[in-house]
């Protein structure tokens, strides 16, 4: 990804954000999902940089640098892997741009080598074509050179099977189902040729013509493609038999495909005694990584719902603690209550009542409960308070009613103050809005608490995938 894939300004912060996630996801996926195979080899199907042929030598070797720190492609000598590159047209363009920029053929040669070669693993054997000029002029030395290397190779008597690697996948008839891995809709054929010179300038796949010349000249028992961005399986009929061809997608996740990926391909090593088991020495495997966007869609969501919960969440809980503290209440009153008291009575002085001690004929003392008659009280004395025979004194009353009077006073003084306090206006406008207030600077506060303790384990996390290892 670069200044080209998203139309933004070079060097903006946008720009830069985007990219440093992406050669992330890129970097952790290599390291963490490729390396651990320990591969012996590893084939990249072309388009390193997004607008290769349009960027300066600044531009180029910027995207560069970030290639290979993605792919940890400096310390790759360390591992006894081998690295083969296809050329892609997002980094040579098509045949119109190969025939008038010949730099730009000359700076990717200089740093992925060159464009047409082939290798053998184990005991098969992989053909790279330059699939960007199969199409051109047959009069174009680039078209040219590509034709005359695959003649070669077909008139080469190999008994080992064959792989073809090209970048741009072969002819199939539109609307050719792609198998069940694949998640975008399917791409039918569109070349688009210039007006001055008629090479073209935009293809999906090779032409019909050159795919089934292509076929019957390398015969190959399996085709390993890109271009598409997005996985898709064809099997394609040539004169000597079905041909499968493993259109493998973008390994990252901001490249029109959800589900990036990379294949697992394995070679035999036993020599081939016929040509029915040639299939048998290759397997393949698509491999899929991690769905990065749905992973940035659910820690979006988490943080939404932390948000509303920090905003939402009621000062005093749920209400739970309240009936815990009803039911403590109600189990301390039965405690103190009198079904859990003895039995035994108690004597009750405020009873009206009078005691009369009686012996029994051995001798012992027994206290008889006697009702008394309560003694007649005048009218003036109504209202007293009394105990036993003890009377107030008049004195004692005038003070009792003086005090009751002056309670009867403070009572109504009290309603009076009252209604006068509910005939004021509510203030419930600035009351909502302290509440608001405090609420906000609670969130805050627990923000800058859950930030404080994930930002730096996050940033930790972050640059220890970025850092070299």
């Amino acid at each position: 990804m670069d200044k080209t894939s998203l139309g933004l300004p070079p060097k903006s912060l946008a720009l830069e954000i985007s990219q440093f996630y992406t050669d992330l996801f890129m970097r952790r996926a290599f390291l963490a999902s490729i390396l651990p195979l320990k591969p012996d080899a590893i084939l990249f199907l072309g388009d390193y940089f997004d607008g290769g042929p349009s960027l300066s030598d600044e531009e180029w070797k910027e995207s560069l640098s970030r290639f290979k720190h993605i792919f940890d492609l400096k310390t790759q000598g360390k591992r006894n892997t081998q690295v083969y590159y296809l050329s892609g047209n997002h980094d040579i363009g098509y045949a119109s741009v190969l025939s008038h920029k010949p730099e730009v053929v000359r700076r990717y040669e200089q740093e992925f080598g060159i464009r047409n070669y082939r290798f053998t693993v184990g005991k098969v054997e992989f053909v790279v074509v330059d699939a960007q000029t199969l199409d051109g002029h047959s009069q174009g030395s680039l078209t040219s050179a590509s034709w005359d290397f695959i003649k070669n190779v077909s008139m080469d008597v190999n008994l080992n099977p064959r792989v073809l690697l090209t970048h741009i996948p072969l002819y199939r008839p539109d609307w050719t189902t792609c198998g069940p891995y694949r998640y975008s809709p399917v791409i039918n054929q569109r070349v688009f040729h210039a007006v001055h010179d008629q090479e073209i300038v935009y293809q999906n796949y090779i032409t019909e013509e050159k795919s089934k010349y292509l076929l019957d000249l390398l015969r190959p028992v399996l085709i390993l493609s890109g271009h598409d961005h997005d996985q898709c399986t064809v099997t394609h009929m040539s004169k000597h038999g079905p041909v499968m061809e493993h259109t493998v997608g973008t390994i990252s996740w901001q490249q029109g495909n959800l589900y990036p990926s990379f294949m697992l391909l394995s070679a035999s090593n036993d020599t081939i005694q016929n040509d029915s088991s040639l299939q048998d020495a290759i397997s393949t495997q698509l491999c899929f990584l991690p769905m990065q966007t749905h992973i940035y869609i659910w820690y979006l969501s988490q943080f939404v719902l932390t948000l509303l919960a920090l905003l939402l969440w009621p000062t005093n809980g749920l209400g739970s603690w309240r009936y815990c503290r009803v039911f403590m209440e109600y189990t301390r009153s039965l405690i103190s209550s009198n079904i859990f008291r003895s039995g035994a009575k108690e004597k009750n002085e405020d009873e009206n009542c009078e005691y009369e001690m009686i012996w029994d004929a051995e001798g012992s003392m027994h206290l008889v409960k006697k009702t008394s008659k309560a003694p007649l009280t005048h009218s003036s004395e109504r209202g007293l308070s009394e105990r036993g025979n003890a009377v107030m004194r008049s004195t004692a009353r005038r003070q009792i009613s003086q005090e009751t009077e002056l309670s009867t006073a403070v009572d109504m003084n009290m309603d009076v103050e009252l209604d006068m306090m509910a005939k004021l206006p509510p203030r419930a406008s600035k009351s909502r809005t302290k509440k608001v207030i405090r609420r906000l600077m609670r969130t805050l506060r627990m923000l800058t608490v859950i930030a404080a303790v994930n930002v730096p384990l996050y940033m930790m996390l972050l640059f220890k995938d970025w850092t070299e290892q």
